[in-house]
């Protein structure tokens, strides 16, 4: 019985040790996979067009090559000969921003009254809202394409906005609802004896305690709006200096006449600001997207 044991011991103690050799293996392929491509990405970014035609597979740029004039010719205006990434950077901020500002004021009252008010179909309204976001916005395009061009709304950033409001907001009240489910309502009924309307108690009480999964649903919004391209390249085609970053991308890929650099440079301005937002965020991402998952 102790030779079993001790065999068993033994064993359990291999396992262990190869279990965390394999863990760490596992996450160095899986972070290697994630970053390689966006390394090799801004390599391409920063170095000059014959130097990558004469050695398309240098992982490193040295100082003789190093040039960020790609970066100033992608930002450039056509006017000056460049691509005119900034007008679009601009657009997409505008555009991301907005929806943004007008979800969340859309969805906060939305997913505190499903989530506290009583009404016949209460339950069915939280997977109603989230079966409307799985809908296919490939069959919206082609009545919303006719809709707008009947009202004047085509080529709009606000009617862009508009389109990406409606798509989000039905998600965005579902993630919510199940954030706001987890507040204890007792906290609200001693917010009403002291005086507070039921609005004041939303304000005062129940949104600071759910401020993670508010700046979470931010962060998510905005990286919808800012990489969306589906419904700004329906809208927006014929108006380029209302384009934003992801058409203004989808351009420089079509285009033969384009350098791979510059293509390089444009993905990377596309990227980064998503990204930084999200190491800014992550704090209140990770909280806000787990914080609801065992009520509601």
């Amino acid at each position: 019985m102790t030779a079993t044991r001790a065999q068993g011991l033994i064993r359990t103690t291999v396992e262990d040790q190869v279990l965390r050799v394999l863990r760490w293996i596992v996450i160095a392929t899986l972070v290697a996979a994630a970053v390689f491509p966006f390394y090799y990405m801004v390599l391409l970014s920063f170095r000059p067009l014959e130097s990558v035609l004469q050695d398309p597979g240098s992982l490193w740029v040295t100082p003789d090559e190093f040039t960020p004039s790609t970066y100033s010719d992608v930002l450039k205006s056509q006017d000056d000969g460049g691509q005119g990434f900034l007008n679009f950077i601009r657009n997409s901020l505008l555009v991301a921003l907005g929806t943004v500002v007008v979800a969340l004021l859309v969805s906060i009252p939305g997913a505190y009254a499903v989530s506290r008010l009583e009404f016949f179909g209460r339950r069915q309204v939280s997977a109603l809202f989230l079966a409307v976001y799985f809908f296919p916005s490939i069959l919206l395009a082609v009545p919303l394409f006719v809709f707008y061009t009947r009202i004047g709304l085509r080529g709009s950033l606000i009617g862009l906005l508009l389109v990406y409001v409606a798509q989000v907001a039905a998600v965005s009240i579902y993630m919510l609802r199940n954030y706001f489910a987890t507040i204890p309502v007792s906290i609200e009924d001693a917010a009403a004896i002291d005086g507070c309307s039921r609005l004041q108690a939303l304000r005062h009480v129940s949104l600071p305690l759910a401020l993670p999964a508010v700046v979470s649903n931010a962060l998510f919004v905005f990286m919808i709006a800012w990489n969306e391209f589906l419904f700004a390249l329906l809208f927006l085609v014929e108006r380029r200096d209302n384009w934003t970053v992801s058409l203004g991308l989808s351009q420089l890929a079509g285009s033969i006449e384009i350098p791979t650099t510059v293509l390089m440079a444009g993905s990377v301005i596309l990227t980064v600001p998503v990204i930084v937002l999200f190491f800014i965020g992550e704090r209140w991402l990770t909280g806000g997207l787990t914080a609801g998952a065992e009520k509601g």
